[in-house]
């Protein structure tokens, strides 16, 4: 069993290129439209991160105009070890986006599990995995029989469960900063939903708190014998939390912006599935 000592390991990454369908999605209420010319530049800036800084293998799915979202593959799977969970999202018009990510999965041989309840829906956004743990966002996205497929899929580790309000899935506004750190951002909800989370663990976890919910959602990757990574939301999108981040240290932070996908609820770790093909043992 993967767990905490092989954290943040990864040698793949499976992205899915910018589709110019992207520019027609809704944006939120009172948000500007999607920069299609600026989605693809943010698109190229993040894929050279996975392969050139964190020396990730990365597999890059083609754009696919009829699936707009496709981008956020992140909803698409579950991923723990040699273990991947196909998701079922809550909108039916994303469920097309399953098939193309599973045939993946299955090229590299892992062990590829379905959501079988036609009454469960899971965005893997709303999954946070701690390498101890899992907590699964009960959202706008997720219910509580999307959860208990993750918790089907994965029996090693508990699964506990999170309401989050509103339109976000958990991963909006946390994720892991380091092995023992969770990064969360400042709002009510966000609040709100780590001290359920904290009331929920046995382990004890570091946080990092953030000013800007979005800033929350990094993604934390080990370098090998080189030290660990941290991907972050750019200065330039979010300033305050910066000085936050440059308390970590022991990481090499790297700076990354994705506005473009943001205004369609994404973040930087919906934009990429993340495999360690090399696992301990």
């Amino acid at each position: 069993m993967a767990g905490p000592s092989s954290f943040g390991r990864y040698t793949h990454a499976i992205v899915r290129s910018v589709p110019d369908s992207l520019a027609a999605q809704p944006a939120g209420d009172g948000v500007e439209p999607v920069d299609l010319a600026k989605a693809h530049r943010q698109y190229g800036v993040y894929t050279g991160i996975l392969r050139q800084k964190l020396g990730l293998q990365v597999i890059e799915l083609a754009a696919d105009e009829g699936l707009p979202r496709s981008v956020l593959v992140e909803d698409a799977a579950v991923i723990q070890a040699d273990t991947a969970l196909v998701t079922r999202p809550w909108e039916p018009a994303r469920r097309g986006e399953i098939s193309s990510i599973r045939k993946v999965l299955e090229e590299l041989k892992m062990r590829v599990v379905e959501v079988t309840d036609d009454g469960a829906t899971l965005d893997g956004s709303d999954v946070l995995f701690t390498g101890r743990e899992f907590f699964v966002g009960i959202s706008q996205w997720t219910n509580h029989r999307g959860a208990e497929a993750v918790a089907d899929a994965f029996r090693d580790f508990a699964v506990s469960t999170v309401p989050v309000a509103g339109s976000s899935h958990l991963k909006s506004f946390c994720s892991m900063a380091g092995p023992d750190t969770i990064a969360i951002g400042s709002s009510e909800a966000a609040k709100k939903a780590m001290r359920t989370m904290e009331q929920l663990t046995d382990h004890h976890y570091d946080t990092l708190t953030v000013p800007d919910d979005p800033a929350g959602n990094c993604v934390y990757v080990r370098l090998g014998p080189k030290g660990s990574a941290l991907l972050h939301r750019s200065p330039e999108e979010f300033p305050s939390s910066l000085p936050l981040f440059q308390k970590l240290a022991d990481l090499t932070l790297i700076p990354a912006a994705c506005s473009e996908v943001a205004k369609l609820g994404g973040a930087l770790s919906s934009c990429s599935l993340l495999i360690n093909k090399k696992l301990d043992r």
